[in-house]
């Protein structure tokens, strides 16, 4: 609901093409004002600065359209857009002061953490006594690193501000305690069963090359359902991020990689989170789970049969990557096989083996309590404490 601008940036270059970026977002709901639209364009450079007055010429205007206005002597709240550890400094955060005025030495409380103002600093990198609205300052003061988008309100004292915040810690930590529900694909079968509108599919797509991220998004588009609306909310090419984790616990989706491993943060977020991520190597088997899904027709049953696990003991580097010395544990692990590797409990790599080895020799199986060699795929980001787990589709 709120007015955007919209700067289009790198206008200096030759190849730029603004109109084509103007039909694309008005394609995404932001009509320019000169096809009737209520959206502002401004044409800059980063580079060379060309545009920037007209910029702050339609800031300033929206502002006084939409009579935006802001009380310096009100209580003082602001909004962090940043946060970060610095040394010598500590845990600071850059705001913009929305209303009041931000002094040195105020209490404050920031999302479920107090904090008292004990330095701020302006845009040019000098202190200064108080920030107006508008203002963007680095404020020094916090206990813990607050979440870009809290924000900061003045309280009376320090000891009202650490009550306030005991109390908000308090429930989130009740409600980190209650059992989270997200989106698995398995759970679609049960929501088509019972009915109550179309079920909504959430993905967020990662693949290992853009190609595959075009030709399987518009696979899986094509796929018809009257039972089940299907949305992307993300699809790029890439590994398995902190920030994808954090996307699919806000809107409930599932992500879904192809060909690409999970990074090390992501694991853990996933874990912390409840979020389901699944990995595939065969396209069609990703296509396939998600039309079984769509359709009604996916039952909560493993299409996988586990045939053994196997624990890396250490890792070593070879002239073309990195291979797995592993201790197998129970089962056998089997070169003709699939394998993931499981990290956390969270799946970091699926995909084929390419190499088991037995000391120098290639082997077919090795079977509980021997030592092997392992190579899965072009995967190299082996740990100690990994599982391989080692398992026939069926």
């Amino acid at each position: 609901g709120k007015t955007i601008i919209v700067a289009i940036n790198k206008c200096d270059l030759p190849a730029a093409n603004v109109d084509m970026v103007k039909g694309q977002l008005a394609e995404n709901g932001l009509q320019t004002t000169d096809y009737g639209g209520e959206t502002e364009f401004a044409e800059v450079s980063a580079l060379t600065g060309d545009g920037m007055e007209d910029l702050l010429e339609l800031i300033s205007l929206q502002s006084e359209v939409l009579e935006l206005k802001a009380n310096p002597k009100g209580i003082a709240r602001a909004g962090v857009i940043e946060a970060r550890v610095v040394p010598g400094r500590g845990t600071t955060a850059t705001v913009i002061v929305e209303s009041g005025t931000l002094k040195k030495g105020m209490p404050f409380i920031c999302g479920p953490y107090a904090g008292k103002i004990r330095s701020l600093i302006n845009d040019h990198g000098k202190q200064v006594k108080s920030a107006h609205p508008g203002m963007p300052v680095e404020v020094i003061g916090f206990e813990e690193l607050p979440n870009v988008g809290d924000h900061l309100t003045e309280m009376e004292s320090e000891r009202k501000a650490k009550a306030l915040a005991s109390e908000r810690q308090e429930k989130e930590r009740l409600a980190r305690l209650k059992p989270q529900h997200r989106n698995r694909l398995e759970d679609l079968y049960s929501m088509v069963k019972e009915g109550g509108g179309a079920a909504q599919l959430k993905l967020i797509l990662k693949c290992d090359v853009q190609g595959s991220v075009e030709a399987i998004k518009n696979a899986v588009m094509e796929i018809k359902s009257e039972k089940v609306d299907t949305t992307f909310v993300t699809a790029a090419a890439g590994p398995v991020t902190e920030s994808d984790i954090s996307y699919a616990a806000s809107t409930g989706a599932v992500v879904m990689g192809f060909n690409v491993k999970v990074e090390a943060k992501a694991v853990r977020a996933a874990k912390s989170h409840g979020v389901e991520v699944k990995l595939y190597s065969v396209v069609y088997e990703l296509i396939d789970q998600v039309k079984d899904a769509m359709l009604g027709m996916l039952e909560p049953e493993l299409r996988e049969s586990v045939i053994g696990h196997a624990e890396v003991r250490q890792v070593f580097k070879l002239s073309r990557g990195r291979a797995a010395g592993s201790f197998v544990t129970d089962g056998k692990i089997h070169r003709k096989a699939h394998a993931r590797v499981v990290r956390d409990g969270i799946p970091v790599f699926d995909g084929k083996m390419s190499t088991l080895r037995r000391f120098q020799d290639e082997v077919e199986e090795v079977r509980t309590n021997f030592e092997c060699g392992i190579r899965l795929g072009e995967f190299n980001e082996y740990e100690e404490g990994d599982i391989i787990e080692c398992y026939n589709l069926e």
